[in-house]
């Protein structure tokens, strides 16, 4: 499906869609618990549905409503078939972990993008468990043969994926002797972690982590069922502020200003290039206005790599984006992406292993290959509503994470058509 944009002035009010990240915590946390839980507010996405897909295979109940999901857990029995995660990179890690409790074997597949993203890392901490568990090679699929986690000390590099020590965290409550999980390498996208921290607690999980989150300690305990209540997005938000800051005037609601999610950071950004930016209580007000060039280390929020990619392109002088290597074996490598499409808009762009630099100019529209990849589609297509005559090609990707954006984007003025609508 290709969308085409032309150049318009944004003008609305709309409510950012709920965390995909929590959602999915929140699915595998009620999971693990006895009993019914309900997960409030859930994001329906692709990557959501691939969690209660796979999860209902090994004997989770999940009853979907429009904003209710009960979850029926602790109920695990061995699948009849394998388990696809599709293309969720925290499904199929998350899931490699909670599938060793599951008697039996279990393999997990994955789609043409997840299966290039590395699972080794997780595979050998968890035989470092007790765990009997292979990939092939660094990548999916997975098979783990269940029956438990003995448990003692587990040491990963924190610098590959965050997701795996969530994982970790997710299933060391069920070890016969207590975890000990120790980082070999400092750990980026610290958000997420601490975000699985706030979810396991909400459970009635209790973890010892040292204050620079290198060490973690679970005793055995159990998870109690609970109410969990998921935010909004502010990943999938950030595109919409971003909107407001180079095309008009945009109101996202359903926003936690306290959120531990790490691309909140992104109200940072815009204010440090200028933006006019109101807060309030749930809500943010972004204005068109001019901006500058900014530098920024992107290591916790590096999923924002393409919304500011968006914002350097418009910026005056020379933004420089560091802490962004691990975004090359994200969906797509982004990196190359963005450098790609900002490039065939006209803007010059140097890239360097762990930096990237974008010097602003006035882009102009032109054709864009997202690379099947949700963020860098809904990044250059708010970029095009400023310039105008841009093509997204594959532009379903969205459905990955914001299956309503180009709706969203309609509906406050975008002029946005669809296969020649």
């Amino acid at each position: 499906m290709k969308v085409s944009i032309a150049k318009t002035d944004i003008m609305g009010r709309v409510k950012a869609p709920s965390s995909k990240s929590y959602t999915v915590r929140g699915l595998m946390c009620a999971a693990l618990a006895g009993g019914e839980s309900r997960v409030l507010g859930p994001l329906s996405s692709d990557d959501t549905e691939a969690a209660v897909d796979v999860l209902s295979k090994i004997g989770v109940g999940v009853h979907q409503e429009e904003h209710v999901w009960q979850v029926v857990g602790d109920n695990f029995r061995e699948p009849g078939t394998d388990l696809f995660c599709r293309d969720s990179a925290a499904t199929l890690r998350f899931m490699t972990a909670i599938c060793s409790l599951v008697t039996g074997s279990c393999r997990l597949v994955a789609g043409p993008s997840l299966a290039k993203r590395p699972v080794k890392p997780l595979v050998e901490t968890l035989r470092q468990l007790g765990v009997k568990v292979s990939c092939q090679g660094d990548v999916a699929p997975v098979v783990v043969e269940g029956g438990g986690l003995k448990g003692g000390v587990a040491e990963l590099p924190g610098d590959i994926s965050s997701q795996f020590v969530s994982a970790l965290l997710l299933v060391s409550p069920f070890a016969k002797e207590g975890v000990e999980i120790r980082l070999t390498t400092q750990l980026e996208s610290r958000p997420y972690v601490l975000m699985t921290l706030e979810c396991l607690q909400n459970f009635g999980i209790k973890v010892e982590v040292s204050k620079d989150l290198s060490r973690y300690e679970i005793e055995k305990q159990i998870y109690k069922p609970a109410e969990y209540h998921v935010e909004g997005d502010w990943s999938s938000a950030s595109y919409l502020l971003v909107l407001g800051a180079i095309s008009g005037e945009v109101t996202v609601e359903n926003l936690n200003t306290e959120s531990l999610q790490g691309d909140r950071m992104i109200l940072n950004y815009l204010m440090d290039m200028g933006a006019s930016v109101n807060i309030g209580k749930t809500s943010i007000t972004v204005k068109r206005s001019r901006l500058k060039s900014i530098q920024a280390d992107l290591t916790d929020c590096i999923d924002l790599l393409p919304t500011m990619a968006v914002l350097a392109a418009v910026a005056e002088g020379v933004s420089e984006f560091t802490g962004v290597e691990r975004a090359r074996i994200k969906e797509s490598n982004r990196v190359l992406a963005v450098k790609e499409g900002l490039e065939r808009m006209g803007v010059k762009v140097m890239d360097e292993r762990d930096k990237l630099t974008i010097i602003g100019s006035k882009p102009r529209g032109a054709n864009i290959d997202p690379k099947n990849d949700h963020r860098i589609a809904m990044a250059f297509g708010v970029l095009g509503t400023a310039v105008g005559g841009t093509l997204i090609e594959d532009s379903e990707c969205v459905s990955k994470t914001f299956p309503q954006f180009w709706d969203v984007l309609k509906s406050i003025g975008g002029e946005v058509k669809i296969d020649g609508e």
